[in-house]
């Protein structure tokens, strides 16, 4: 027996799909949109997380591949004098500075109560800061006392 009534699911299931895929689109370029049209904090974000890298691994490390982010104090207190009396030269070495393109650099180490070292440019007030955190086990050579602590990186 034959009728004129149209197959209703299957008519629904297809409008329905159609739509999604429209609101769908609709979604994806609006929110091209709103982005900035040249956003380089991706950038300094992999920069400073290559820095922290850098520094924990192999300018700060006490030598110990068993324990990792273990970093002797002597070697952070050298690191920060340098920052401190020696930026530009330091952070030449680092590899922030080049022909096309140089970072500033901004290092702190801070414990659960206070802030331990700090050294580095001022951060700005404005633009694009790539930060990236680790935690570290500062251990004194010396005496073989361990601390947590939290070392930031942060590049502009």
């Amino acid at each position: 027996m034959r009728t004129d009534r149209a197959q209703i699911t299957i008519d629904y299931l297809i409008a329905i799909t159609i739509f999604l895929f429209a609101v769908f689109f609709v979604f994806q370029y609006t929110s091209g949109l709103f982005t900035p049209f040249q956003s380089d904090s991706d950038e300094v974000t992999l920069v400073a997380d290559r820095v922290a890298t850098s520094i924990t691994e192999i300018e700060l490390a006490s030598g110990d591949i068993n324990t990792p982010n273990l970093v002797d104090q002597n070697n952070t207190d050298t690191l920060f004098y340098s920052l401190t009396y020696d930026y530009e030269d330091t952070v030449s070495g680092m590899g922030l500075r080049g022909g096309f393109q140089s970072y500033e650099l901004n290092i702190t180490m801070a414990n659960s109560t206070s802030l331990m070292y700090i050294a580095g440019k001022p951060l700005p007030t404005t633009g694009n800061i790539g930060q990236t955190r680790r935690v570290v086990l500062l251990e004194d050579i010396d005496s073989g006392k361990r601390e947590n602590a939290i070392l930031s990186v942060r590049v502009w």
